[in-house]
């Protein structure tokens, strides 16, 4: 089923955070963020109030929307100064970017693509963006298979926490890749 409107972009407020919470209880949501099957919410229970009103302009949440309907949230930081140092020590001039979509009647449609390839270009807006860097769980292939037609290139598995990931990066200078990507 494709998308037949555009997927357009605004900052995430504290107004969405039970939205975002009910998200997190999606089994696909959970799939995305964990490998523990007992899991039963998604990015260990993120307190989304408190998430969202720490925003700041390295580390923030947008939420992707289709006639004004939520249908998605990204989360884009600089790796390199973000408070957690989840990505530990890490080059400047990256951004690393996780998305997800939150309502299951949304996948599969073209959403996926719409809301990474905007926070693509947004990144690579600024001038000193070289290169954004993704971590899908190493058994999400489908997410593999998503970013590599997004010019993404595997950089190599990697730890963090507990997550056995799939670290993968796309180059400034690989922007734009040719038009192969099909909807996700």
């Amino acid at each position: 089923m494709g998308l037949s409107s555009q997927v357009t972009l605004r900052p995430a407020t504290i107004a969405d955070a039970l939205m975002l919470a009910s998200w997190d209880r999606e089994p696909h949501v959970i799939a995305c963020s964990s490998d523990d099957p007992e899991a039963e919410v998604a990015f260990g229970g993120i307190e989304w109030t408190t998430e969202i009103a720490g925003s700041t302009d390295d580390s923030h949440y947008v939420i992707a929307e289709v006639a004004g309907v939520p249908v998605g949230v990204t989360h884009v930081c600089d790796p390199h100064t973000e408070q957690t140092h989840y990505w530990g020590e890490i080059e400047p001039g990256l951004r690393a970017i996780d998305i997800w979509i939150g309502p299951p009647e949304w996948l599969g449609r073209g959403v996926g693509t719409q809301m990474m390839t905007q926070m693509i270009e947004r990144c690579f807006a600024a001038p000193d963006v070289t290169g954004i860097v993704i971590d899908p769980l190493n058994s999400n292939t489908g997410a593999h298979r998503f970013y590599r037609r997004l010019g993404f290139t595997i950089v190599g598995r990697r730890r963090f926490d507990e997550d056995d990931c799939l670290v993968m990066r796309l180059e400034k200078a690989d922007w734009p890749v040719p038009a192969r990507a099909s909807p996700v």
